[in-house]
This record gives structure tokens, sequence and C-alpha cells, in this order.
């Protein structure tokens, strides 16, 4: 065998063969070997699992697993997590309840404390926090306003270039310097 027909044995060899298992494989249909390693079973689902009210509530909240994320994003997304099913559950119980939403927001203060919060309540200290921020890039605009418009002021204020030593020649001068340049250019 040349080199030739066996380089193209070795390429087309593997080619042919994953395409006659993978037509055997989707000729034959097998069980998941883990379901468990799929995730967790989603639960049932409710009328609460798309309430605007409902969904309102868990966007102001924090789910408590630490991916930083508001309830209902968590719930939706992460399908690993299992603190947000839970917290999504406690939502509607107390929504059940007739508690409305600033008073469920309250009672999740009260027991997970103001950190469950996505957004702090604007009050005491936690103003720093809404109003450092504007403040600083205000300050920051403003201060680079200031330098650019006086960088423009001074360059704007510099004397003219002093004139070029052509400027200053007399007459004379000139039509001399002129010859001379002719005699060189002829």
């Amino acid at each position: 065998m040349n080199r030739r027909a066996f380089l193209a044995t070795a390429l087309v060899a593997p080619v042919v063969m994953a395409a006659r298992q993978a037509s055997q494989d989707s000729s034959t249909t097998r069980a998941l070997q883990a379901p468990d390693m799929a995730g967790r079973p989603r639960g049932h689902v409710t009328d609460y699992q798309n309430d605007p009210e409902i969904i309102v509530i868990e966007r102001r909240l924090r789910c408590t697993c630490g991916c930083n994320l508001d309830i209902y994003v968590c719930r939706t997304t992460d399908f690993t997590c299992t603190f947000s099913p839970e917290l999504h559950r406690e939502v509607v119980g107390l929504h059940e309840q007739g508690m409305t939403a600033q008073e469920i927001l309250d009672t999740f203060v009260a027991k997970y404390g103001e950190t469950v919060l996505m957004a702090p309540a604007p009050e005491g200290f936690n103003w720093a926090g809404y109003l450092l921020p504007g403040t600083a890039i205000v300050l920051t605009g403003s201060v680079l306003s200031w330098t650019l418009m006086r960088r423009h002021r001074v360059a704007s204020a510099t004397p003219a270039p002093a004139p070029s030593p052509v400027d200053v020649l007399s007459p004379d001068e000139r039509a001399r310097l002129a010859d001379e340049l002719q005699r060189l250019e002829g």
C-alpha cells in the first residue's frame, strides 16, 4: 500500500465509522442512565408561577443562595438552586394570607435582614449609596470641563510665532536672495 492510499484510508475510515455509529444511535432510543443528573425535578406549576404581582415582589428580593440575583431570575434560570423555589413558595404563602407587597417585603427584611432587598431603603446612611455616585460623576465632569477650558484659554493666549527670517529681510536683500536662488536652479 502506498502512502496516498494509506492516508486516504486513515482519514476516511473514522468518518465512515462515526456516520455508521450515529445512524445506529438514532435508530434506537436509550433511557437516560441517571435522571438525577439532569437537574432537580421541577415542582408542580401553579397559577402563581407567572403572576405579575408575585414577579414584582420577587424582583425586589435577593435570593439567599449567594448568586446575587433576584428570586424570580434565580428561580427561572438556575434550576440547580434549591433556595429560590423555597423563597417563591414563601412569597406565595404570604400573598395568599392577604399581605400586600410592602408587607411581604417587610416580613422578608425582618426574617433575613436588609441584605435580602435588591436595593436598600433610601433612609439614613443608605442615602450615600444613592447620592455619592451621581455626585462623583458630576464633580468629575465639572473638573474635567474646567481643565479643558483652561487649557484652551492658555493655548489661545500664546503669542504668535516669531516671524520667519524671510519676513525680516529688506527689499534689497530679498532681490539678492531671489537672484541667487534663480542662479542655483538654472
